[in-house]
């Protein structure tokens, strides 16, 4: 799907580079890491970018054969979670990223209505996602997308205290 803006949003295709999407990753988490958090996304190796995309559905925000943007849903939420969230059908939305060059143009709205939709069909009732406490633009953008705080936690490695956030699934 290619916007006015001559951005396709598309999912992640074999001929895709992972170091491109690595480095856009780095580039896009750079300022979270500046603040102290982090993130896998700051400095994870191609490895652990394919490792986080597999089983799960990367999609990407293309122009003129360069990677913009990405954001990856996948059906496995974190084990560790509250026996409470046990048989609901949650995606999980993960590394959510925008090239800083082109931020404030809706496209990582674009990818999360994207993200959202593909969950709606593949029957999920809710979709979750994480971010740092103190991550608080993050905290306030999903929050305008109907993200409601469901937990904190603080994940193995992370120097950080994450919210969990959910979003009910309209039909």
């Amino acid at each position: 799907m290619q916007g006015s803006d001559g951005v396709e949003i598309r999912r992640l295709a074999p001929g895709d580079s992972l170091a491109e999407l690595t480095g856009l990753l780095h580039r896009a988490y750079a300022e979270l890491g500046a603040m102290g958090f982090n993130y896998s996304a700051v400095d994870q190796d191609e490895a652990e970018t394919a490792r986080r995309i597999d089983g799960g559905e990367c999609w990407v925000a293309a122009a003129g054969g360069r990677l913009l943007g990405t954001v990856t849903l996948s059906p496995r939420l974190p084990p560790d979670l509250p026996p409470w969230r046990e048989g609901l059908r949650t995606g999980l939305v993960q590394q959510l990223a925008v090239d800083p060059a082109l931020r404030g143009r809706g496209l990582g709205g674009r990818l999360m209505e994207v993200a959202e939709e593909r969950a709606r069909e593949l029957g999920f009732s809710s979709v979750s996602l994480d971010t740092a406490e103190g991550a608080e633009h993050l905290l306030r953008l999903y929050r305008r997308r109907g993200y409601l705080p469901v937990d904190r936690r603080r994940w193995r490695g992370k120097t950080y205290r994450s919210v969990v956030l959910e979003k009910p699934l309209d039909r």
